[in-house]
């Protein structure tokens, strides 16, 4: 239930975005839409005070207050955010509403750009609602298809029956970084192994499983994150694998994962099902992830998101270390 919360909070991140401004551009385009330009007439007015107010862009903007004079009444009014350059006792051309003179604005209302507002308002909020929609069905679909999560089978995994503790760990290379996954004894058992570093475009890794002596390369994007409007759960991170979105690689491999947020500062707890079975419970770890006696292992704080400890009943190298190596390459904190 928790992941499945924070999930759908993390998901319904368009829709906290491009729904509400598209809205917000409707709401302007209809207001604007009112303004009847036949009913507006042009008159000048005198300005009685300057404001600075925002500086964007190198450009200064300012809150200018005026009187203008209709049918024999004096009116004050401001406009704000002006650019320009502005004195006190200046001209300044103003456009009022014949039927209500208070009313005024400093260009004459177009009913042209009043549409241009509502059809961008309409489309933004369409894409949000678009992109929200798409996120739910496809999250339901894996739900269907994997089943429901088996988040009570992990209470005791670490000491269940056949679980076997491996772990992960960065390789030390400064421009080509890789990481190794070990048993207890650190033997080598499954190494991604960076044969091309590439600022722009994919990097090129060559996956080696030392068990069975297989070698694949494979093309690993950099990492994306898209957030929202950084709201809890808003952001979105991930990065191509040989193309294809690394959680989309996973889930077709029937992989699903639980952040547990109730893990114990400052180490985060993965919890991973198979087809809807227990795979695997991955923690983060310090840079001396063997060593459980060691000073040096009991630091307050894991050095960065390079080190894991992985409790698993597969012996399924391959998919145990894609799991972690997408989890540290990428950026957010629940997963699914």
């Amino acid at each position: 239930m928790e992941n499945k919360v924070a999930r759908s909070m993390r998901s319904s991140g368009p829709a906290r975005f491009f729904v509400p401004v598209g809205i917000v551009l409707i709401i302007f385009g209809v207001i604007m839409l009112g303004m009847n330009p036949d009913n507006y007439a042009q008159t000048t007015g005198k300005i009685t005070e300057v404001t600075e107010s925002v500086f964007e862009e190198d450009q200064q903007q300012y809150d200018v207050s005026f009187t203008y004079k209709v049918a024999g009444k004096v009116y004050e009014a401001t406009f704000g955010n002006l650019s320009g350059t502005f004195n006190i006792g200046d001209n300044i051309t103003v456009y009022y509403d014949t039927k209500a003179p208070e009313r005024t604005t400093n260009s004459k209302p177009n009913r042209f750009h009043a549409l241009i507002l509502v059809a961008a308002g309409v489309a933004v909020a369409g894409f949000g609602v678009f992109r929200t929609v798409r996120t739910l069905k496809k999250n339901k679909a894996l739900d269907q298809s994997a089943g429901a999560f088996p988040t009570a089978a992990f209470a005791d995994f670490k000491m269940a029956p056949g679980v076997t503790e491996y772990y992960f760990r960065y390789d030390g290379h400064m421009l080509k970084p890789g990481y190794l996954l070990e048993d207890a004894d650190r033997n080598v058992l499954f190494e991604g192994k960076m044969e091309k570093n590439a600022l722009v475009g994919a990097r090129i890794f060559n996956f080696e499983n030392h068990v069975n002596g297989s070698v694949q390369t494979h093309e690993v994007g950099h990492t994306v994150t898209q957030s929202y409007n950084d709201a809890l759960f808003s952001a979105s991170s991930g990065f191509k694998f040989d193309g294809k979105n690394i959680w989309d690689v996973l889930h077709e491999k029937g992989i699903r994962l639980a952040t547990d947020l109730h893990s114990k500062f400052p180490n985060l707890v993965y919890h991973v099902a198979k087809d809807g079975a227990p795979f695997a419970r991955i923690e983060t770890s310090s840079i001396y992830v063997h060593e459980d006696d060691a000073a040096q292992h009991k630091r307050t704080i894991p050095v960065g998101k390079m080190y894991y400890r992985c409790w698993t009943v597969s012996d399924d190298f391959e998919t145990i270390f894609l799991t972690m190596f997408a989890i540290t390459e990428t950026e957010q904190t629940v997963v699914e």
